[in-house]
């Protein structure tokens, strides 16, 4: 009986073996994009992040193919889809081919552990077109006095007292105060700091390599991130006791507006899921929008011609107002050279590098298969300065703009499609408002004449940009 177990045995693990095969046989007849996975279980996570996006999409478009190529990135099988065809591509397949999709790392960093393993449908627990409504132009024209009256206060406390100034930190601190008080009404400067410390941790080290030891970037940044969640909890749950106590029905701000709404079940939402939403409202119109005002400080600042144009434009708006009133939705439409050149800078240096998504099923793309579970990226480096798309591209030269502007699907600094990053407008508004109230004070120059950018979550100057400011007359 024991000489014949081996070939029992073989008899039961033969159907396995042929299931096996042909498996592996089915995956071998599919084209994958070409590529290389990179080292085990590292992949491709050095070269991203010795070589930078740019460079890093840039080899690889040259070495494997122009449209798609495969990578490993944070452990995941990822396709990036390049040019303006990939761009379409993925814009409109959302729900179809495609879902949106952050990587754990990012998730244990900003969420509560309850939601990590969740979609990101099921973290926000919010209508889409609930956003869109609170972020159209529409709804924001009511923010721009506001934004105005902020960023003078602003000028005045951190920058009229200074020769030189560093703008990177000061934008952060500019763009994140205003978050604050439009979101969630705060004004209390500590108990604005007690979100802005932890929440500065949680930028810095949530795309560091995720390893999570005591010193690292990461672990600093999942500490800071429970230190945030905590404050808002806090700050939410005193906030629904005003709006029972008060039987208000109309909010007063967006976490008032969040408590009031039905998710799509018709229930209202926990406090746990507003302040996953509103983590996520302050990831978007901070780190991004303070690298785009520094961005557009800084090419103002190297380029004179561009700064002078400017000024005549921002000058001519000022002197059609008291020296008291604020700005408006009209001041803002006149700001068209203004907001070229804004745009040239979101396209030389964009703020958000592309987003992932993740596939809910085969597909093939560019002769490519793309299998189910995969992970796909877009991103703005396949285009803003391909010459495809953009001649002479590292010109700065916001004329790009005028008429029709670039072809569809090259310039994305805010995405495309359904999911378009629905804070464009707030974005458009706060970094016009901004350049309004600086170039009105002052002339720009670089202190640091060659100061490199790095790559973290978005670009940032080595040195936080310090730049001398001279004050018009002087």
């Amino acid at each position: 009986m024991e000489i014949m177990i081996p070939y029992l045995l073989a008899l039961l693990l033969l159907p396995l073996s042929l299931i096996f095969i042909l498996r592996k046989r089915d995956s071998s007849s599919k084209t994958l994009p070409p590529g290389t996975s990179g080292w085990p279980l590292l992949g491709e996570n050095m070269e991203f992040a010795l070589l930078g996006p740019q460079k890093f999409i840039k080899d690889r478009m040259e070495k494997y193919s122009p449209e798609v190529f495969q990578t490993s990135i944070m452990g995941e099988k990822m396709a990036f889809f390049c040019g303006a065809q990939g761009n379409k591509f993925l814009f409109s397949s959302e729900n179809k081919l495609l879902t949106s999709w952050w990587p754990q790392s990012m998730k244990k960093a900003l969420l509560f552990p309850e939601f990590v393993e969740s979609s990101l449908k099921e973290v926000s627990a919010l209508k889409r077109s609930f956003l869109h409504d609170i972020l159209k132009p529409e709804a924001l024209k009511q923010y721009i006095p506001l934004m105005d009256a902020m960023a003078r206060e602003h000028l005045d406390e951190n920058w009229d007292s200074n020769r030189v100034v560093k703008v990177f930190p000061l934008s952060k601190k500019y763009t994140f105060d205003l978050a604050c008080r439009l979101f969630m009404s705060l004004v209390d400067p500590e108990e604005i700091k007690r979100l802005a410390d932890p929440f500065t941790l949680v930028t810095n080290g949530m795309f560091s390599m995720p390893i999570d030891l005591p010193g690292t970037a990461y672990n600093r940044a999942i500490k800071g991130g429970k230190m945030v969640r905590d404050e808002l909890m806090r700050i939410i749950t005193q906030r629904r006791k005003e709006l029972t106590e008060n039987q208000e029905t109309e909010g007063r701000d967006l976490l008032s507006k969040m408590l009031l709404v039905t998710n799509e079940d018709g229930q209202f939402m926990s406090e746990m899921e507003i302040s996953n939403n509103i983590i996520g409202m302050l990831v978007a119109s901070f780190e991004t929008t303070s690298s785009a005002v520094t961005s557009v400080l800084k090419y103002l600042a190297e380029l004179p011609h561009v700064y002078d144009e400017v000024y005549r434009e921002q000058m001519a708006i000022a002197k059609s107002k008291g020296a008291e009133d604020l700005l408006t939705w009209e001041d803002i439409e006149k700001m068209k050279y203004s907001w070229n050149a804004a745009r040239e800078s979101l396209r030389l240096t964009p703020p958000a590098q592309g987003s992932f998504r993740e596939t809910i099923t085969d597909f093939t793309y560019a002769g490519f298969t793309i299998p189910k579970g995969w992970k796909t990226f877009w991103s703005v480096h396949s285009t803003h300065k391909n010459p495809k798309y953009f001649s002479d591209p590292e010109k700065f030269d916001p004329s790009r703009f005028e008429g029709s502007g670039p072809a569809p699907f090259t310039f994305v600094p805010f995405g495309g499609g359904p999911r378009m990053c629905p804070g464009k407008e707030y974005a458009r508004l706060e970094v016009l408002v901004f350049m309004h109230n600086v170039v009105k004070r002052f002339k720009l120059e670089k202190d640091i004449p060659d100061e490199k950018i790095v790559f973290h979550a978005s670009p940032v100057p080595v040195y936080g940009l310090p730049v001398r400011l001279l004050p018009h007359g002087n």
